[in-house]
């Protein structure tokens, strides 16, 4: 199966979508973009150097990085957990197969574990932050998905497998209806 248009992977973080992307994209044949690299790159600065400068900076970059790379043919997007927050990039995600990764937030905090320091969001407790944000993010993650994914209990590789099967056109599961269709659709 070839890619023929954007797949992006959306979910809280933890859910896998920059490990994913890569494997993903092999079995898709196409590129990989982590969204944040590609907004440290533009800005020769990390995501919360960025976030340091408020979080409007940082989502004014994401945006722009965003429709960048869906106008540049076909690629697997890891998104960043809040690229759904503004009603302009669930606009711009319909021209792509969005996927919703997905996980208990218990799952999401174990997986986290002492990573969180890393993500401007989850400082603190990240158990708490991490649960405000599942209950203002799933119903922006439902919205945009075409597909959901759950990923507790699976390797990165079975859900890239599993992403790209539910994908497939020729699969009897594939999407075949939902504001993104078929890859190529």
């Amino acid at each position: 199966m070839v890619a023929a248009r954007p797949v992006a992977l959306v979910g809280l973080s933890g859910t896998g979508k920059s490990t994913v992307a890569p494997l993903l994209a092999t079995l898709l044949g196409c590129r990989p973009v982590d969204l944040d690299r590609a907004v440290e790159e533009d800005h020769g600065c990390t995501v919360g150097e960025l976030f340091e400068r408020g979080e409007d900076v940082f989502r004014d970059a994401e945006a722009r990085a965003l429709t960048d790379t869906l106008a540049g043919g076909p690629s697997v997007i890891a998104t960043g957990g809040g690229v759904v927050l503004r009603a302009s990039n669930r606009r711009a995600l319909a021209s792509a197969d969005v996927v919703w990764l997905r996980a208990p937030v218990a799952v999401l905090v174990e997986r986290l574990a002492g990573h969180a320091q890393r993500r401007p969001l989850l400082d603190g407790d990240p158990a708490a932050a991490l649960s405000v944000l599942a209950s203002e993010r799933e119903p922006l993650y439902r919205e945009v998905a075409d597909v959901v994914v759950d990923v507790d209990g699976l390797d990165p590789a079975a859900v890239a497998a599993e992403v790209a099967r539910r994908l497939d056109p020729s699969s009897s599961h594939g999407v075949s209806a939902g504001h993104g269709g078929c890859p190529g659709g």
